[in-house]
């Protein structure tokens, strides 16, 4: 890597945009999902680590990173586990990670015996570890400053951004942005083991698959930050020399590690840049060859001893002073003076440690609740999903403010939230005031739990937390509430509150005492004692009593509250029983998606994805399968029938039985499913069999023939002897999915793709010839034959091995077969494509297209562009292949086009030519490579999986196809403009989305095609469904695409053919 000087001035920080920060999520979303999909093509970790406070919470995050993985969070290659702290002692973060490491080590040696080797030896057991890839998450600890999201862990608080994106999935939590950024980082690691650790209550947003690591180093990820808020925060000295820097990044070795400076050590260090800023630790440190192998080997040796050292004494090894402190030369006077500081010293001090500043990184905290409501209502408001898989009353049922967030949760009428709150887990019934930004967590109320000693029900002001947790040994569970700003560890001496009240005033106005909360000299909120354990309606009153809401001049409250049995939060923190908090979360979740379930089946609100939404009630196990044997039970055949496509409604019925567990009649239902697809595209273009009861008439509604025989043919009628048909291929540029049915027959579809020629002629032919002797002789360019000497014997369906059916499907849909022009004469059929197969250049809805207009001609019928386009389609759902209309549009009409359809019967087409400047047309065709592959791909099964993702509603894929309709539409102004290098864009957004859409229409050999081609390329992609065929790359300028032409041709790591081709015009 290259060396150069720094120039900080020109690399200004300002604030991330909430559309960057949304792009940025969605982008590191979909490298998540493609890396668990497709772990052999893109990389995923060897192992995710949770440290843990104690094996209670452990057992917590191992439920969580159970439920990560079903939902496809975490590939099912990726060992991932939660590590206590030993014996629970508090041995500090440095300690944690080298415990963490070891334990991951002794759970490798269970699972993977044949790799690791004997194990006997260290050395052996370092150079097994260090080819892991290793994400360690630091997620232990109390979270004082969060005390609500203490029982599920700060790492595992809701954070809905972009939760719109998966309406009926559970809402994403921090820990799910996390592994989506981490993803990203990867890459960075290349085929070298390492670690990257992160702490679980930042959420570093930025492009992480920018991030450059430094061979045999460690590496800290900073972001430049303004004065005031370095001196609360760990800084980081990066060398002014020797930077290696990026577009949005800089890369030094770090000279001095800073805790919570003054600003005399800001300056005395030399930590404030050019511009007035310092570089914040964000907590992400890296670490790769070398320095991975030591930090393995101290692990492996030495952890152990260290760590009882540690507890015997009664101290901790921080990550972020001490180890970290080991590479960094500077430091290691201080780090003398620290616990086991010479230790690591000798294990870890021979490597460096660098910055790698990202100037666009957006550190968002979620250190105090203020931090958290923050970022909800704060610039990145518009990415939060405000109300995800909730029951809700009617609005003049209750007073729900539209700024509002809930989450997870079920709202009965009578109950009041206010603005910029947060309701999270929680079913809340009866009379019930939630105040403005306030936070409710796992809260469950229902209408008979309010006291009858005041009238107005249950009050939590505005600013306060209110959540509820369930105790080891105790049947009920604790209502625990406290104010936004109250700091748990902030002393009644330093001013510390509660509820927004001095102590002092509290106790007062209470009449209460000192020692009713606290029994040492540290007097807190932490350690006060003042949540009774009483029955639910009890908790109530006491909670409104204690925040000074209610009065209690009879003292009935103060003694309930004085003779109960009370607990602090710190007891609270080691008291609670995870494996019921599990439980009812879980079953929580499952009961509240059965009941928006019944209420879709119930309204024929049926848009929603029933089989996410049965994936989350079967989480009862048993009772979840009941569940959804009543919800098939509620669902009627014939309600929605009018309304209901019969595609979607007996999917709905497929989700549901396979969630019952009858996969046989499942099966059955399926079949349904696609025979309805291919009735329903029948339906739409008016073009089906005789028993369809419908004439066959063109766009203008004139009649086109008599389809079924019955009427009158004119027997004077000269039929054409012989008609030739040759056209183009196809290349398409966006758009693809949104032509194909079921979406085209619902929605609108736009696609932006065009004619070509290959080594100058068009590959597609198909010549039909009249014959003196009856019958139909079909041949192909392979030298296939086949002879049927009755055409009226040809009916659908036919055997997916035939591979005559294309041809025998376009006898069928033209109707040819009764048509009285076989009445005298046969039919000689020859069909060529001089295209290699699996193209994806839609050779097979071209050559259909060929036959079909040859056999309209021979016919004597009309052969317009529309009407063969129209029965192509037909054609396909015939064959059982599915299959869209852009492909036999791409090859009917010549040149480039933007091609819309408009949902309807018939469907519309709207077909625009673009009158592109001929200068453009040179040079796309200097620019663009067609590039053969070589490899073979199969839409069919493609197809499939898409269709029926969207036949389930799979929101994801509805708004992937949506974005490319809409790219198609971009795409074509962009062409008339003649920006080719906005096409360039265009092909890559097109080409993300594709893999988003099925992870399979990739492989390594076309991944290491586009890596080769990057350099040379504004844009490139697969044509047609992907999985193989021909790519197109987009060349920056003439220039590069000779390069690249030259390169490919040299080039031994694939073979591939780049073909000569013209605009077919």
């Amino acid at each position: 890597m290259e060396l150069t000087t720094p120039d900080h001035s020109r690399r200004r920080r300002r604030g991330q945009t909430a559309e960057e920060t949304a792009s940025i999520l969605r982008n590191s979303w979909y490298h998540l999902r493609l890396s668990v999909r497709d772990p052999q093509r893109v990389a995923t970790w060897d192992a995710i680590v949770l440290t843990a406070a104690s094996p209670e919470q452990a057992a917590l995050y191992e439920w969580q990173l159970a439920r990560a993985r079903r939902m496809g969070r975490i590939s099912a290659s990726t060992v991932a586990i939660a590590v206590p702290d030993p014996d629970g002692a508090r041995i500090g973060s440095g300690a944690a990670t080298l415990h963490a490491l070891s334990t991951l080590y002794r759970h490798f040696l269970t699972k993977a015996s044949d790799e690791r080797g004997d194990g006997s030896s260290l050395r052996e057991m370092v150079k097994f570890m260090c080819k892991k890839h290793v994400l360690l998450l630091h997620a232990g600890g109390d979270s004082k400053r969060v005390p609500w999201a203490n029982p599920m862990g700060k790492v595992f608080l809701p954070l809905p951004y972009l939760a719109g994106d998966i309406p009926d999935a559970p809402v994403p939590l921090l820990f799910d942005h996390i592994l989506a950024i981490s993803s990203c980082s990867r890459q960075a690691f290349k085929n070298q083991g390492g670690i990257l650790i992160m702490t679980g209550d930042v959420l570093p947003c930025f492009d992480a698959s920018t991030l450059v690591l430094p061979d045999d180093s460690s590496c800290i990820i900073t972001v430049p930050i303004t004065l005031d808020i370095a001196t609360n925060h760990g800084v980081i000295v990066a060398r002014s020399d020797k930077v290696v820097n990026g577009e949005d990044y800089a890369l030094s070795p770090v000279d001095n590690l800073l805790q919570k400076p003054t600003m005399k050590q800001l300056l005395d260090g030399h930590a404030i840049l050019e511009d007035g800023t310092a570089l914040l630790d964000t907590g992400i440190i890296a670490a790769r060859g070398k320095a991975w192998e030591e930090l393995m080997q101290l692990s492996l040796s030495s952890s152990q001893k260290m760590i009882e050292e540690l507890i015997d004494t009664r101290k901790e090894m921080s990550l972020y002073e001490d180890l970290v402190a080991a590479w960094v030369p500077a430091k290691h006077e201080w780090l003398k003076q620290r616990p086991l500081g010479m230790q690591l010293i000798t294990a870890l001090g021979g490597q460096k440690m660098f910055s790698f500043c990202s100037y666009s990184l957006s550190f968002m905290h979620f250190g105090t609740s203020i931090e958290v409501l923050d970022h909800f209502s704060g610039t990145n408001r518009v990415l939060v999903g405000r109300r995800h898989l909730c029951l809700l009353p009617e609005t003049t049922a209750c007073d729900i403010a539209s700024s509002a967030i809930i989450l997870s949760s079920k709202i009965s009428p009578g109950v009041s939230v206010g603005e910029d709150s947060v309701v999270y887990d929680s079913s809340i019934s009866g009379r019930i005031q939630i105040g403005s930004q306030s936070i409710v967590v796992g809260v469950k109320i229902s209408p008979d739990l309010h006291s009858n000693i005041n009238s107005t029900g249950f009050v939590l002001p505005d600013r306060h937390c209110l959540w509820e947790v369930p105790l080891v040994n105790y049947k009920g569970t604790l209502l625990i509430y406290s104010g936004i700003h109250d700091n748990p560890k902030k002393s009644v001496k330093e001013g510390g509150i509660f509820c927004g009240k001095p102590w002092t005033s509290l106790l007062h106005d209470l009449k209460i005492n000192e020692t009713d909360l606290w029994s040492s000299q540290n007097q807190c909120l932490w350690n006060a004692k003042l949540f009774p354990m009483v029955t639910l309606r009890e908790m109530l009153d006491i909670g409104m009593w204690l925040m000074g809401l209610l009065s209690d001049e009879s003292g009935k409250m103060v003694n309930l509250w004085q003779n109960s049995s009370r607990v602090s939060l710190e007891e609270l923190h080691r008291s609670i029983d995870y494996h019921k908090l599990c439980a009812s979360s879980s079953n929580h979740q499952a009961d509240l998606t059965a009941e928006i379930a019944r209420a879709c089946i119930g309204h024929g609100l049926l848009g929603r994805d029933f089989c996410q939404l049965c994936e989350e009630i079967l989480q009862k196990d048993k009772a979840g399968v009941e569940i959804c044997k009543e919800l098939f039970s509620l669902f009627p055949n014939s309600l929605y029938s009018s309304v209901l496509p019969s595609s979607r409604r007996y999917q709905i019925q497929t989700d549901l039985l396979k969630a019952c567990g009858d996969e046989s009649s499942a099966s059955q239902m399926e079949k349904k499913v696609w025979a309805a697809v291919a009735r329903e595209t029948s339906l739409a273009v008016k073009y089906g069999f005789e028993d369809d009861g419908m004439p066959l008439t063109s766009s203008t509604g004139t009649n086109i023939s008599s389809s079924n025989g019955k009427e009158c043919q004119n027997e004077s009628a000269i039929y054409p002897k012989k008609a030739i048909v040759k056209l183009p291929v196809r290349v398409d540029f966006v758009g693809g999915w949104s032509d194909t049915p079921p979406w085209s027959l619902e929605r609108a579809g736009c696609v932006l793709n065009m004619a070509i020629v290959l080594e100058g002629s068009l590959p597609v032919c198909a010549i039909i010839e009249r014959t003196p002797k009856l019958g139909v002789l079909i041949s192909d360019d392979s030298n296939n034959s086949i002879y049927i000497n009755n055409p009226a014997s040809i009916t659908a369906p036919f055997d997916n091995d035939d591979q005559f059916r294309l041809v025998k499907s376009a006898l069928v849909v033209t109707r040819i077969v009764n048509h009285r022009v076989l009445l005298k004469s046969g039919l000689k059929i020859e069909t060529s494509a001089r295209v290699p197969r699996g193209s994806g250049l839609g050779t097979s809805s071209i050559l259909a297209a060929a036959v079909v207009r040859g056999l309209f001609e021979i016919m004597g019928e009309d052969a317009c562009n529309e009407r063969v386009a129209r029965a192509v389609l037909m054609l396909e759902q015939i064959m059982g292949t599915g299959g869209g209309w852009q492909d036999q549009i791409g090859g009917l009409y010549p040149g480039i086009k933007c091609t819309s359809s408009f949902p309807g019967q018939p469907l519309q087409l709207q077909v625009i030519p673009l009158t592109v400047q001929p200068h453009l047309v040179e040079e796309l065709e200097q620019r663009l490579l067609v590039v053969f592959t070589g490899q073979v791909r199969l839409a069919f099964q493609v197809l499939q999986k898409v269709v029926m993702r969207y036949l389930r509603r799979d929101s994801l894929l509805i708004s992937s196809i949506k974005r490319l309709a809409e790219l198609a539409k971009i795409g074509r102004e962009a062409l008339m403009n003649s920006d080719i290098d906005e096409l360039g864009h265009i092909m890559r957004e097109a080409w993300r989305i594709h893999q988003e859409l099925d992870p399979f229409c990739s492989n390594s050999l076309v991944d290491r095609l586009f890596a080769f081609a990057e350099p040379y390329c504004c844009g490139y992609k697969l044509v047609g469904a992907g999985g193989g065929g021909f790519a197109l790359l987009l060349a920056k300028d003439p220039e590069n695409a000779l390069l690249l032409r030259r390169g490919l041709k040299e080039c031994t790591d694939f073979v591939v053919e780049v073909y000569n081709w013209s605009i077919s015009m």
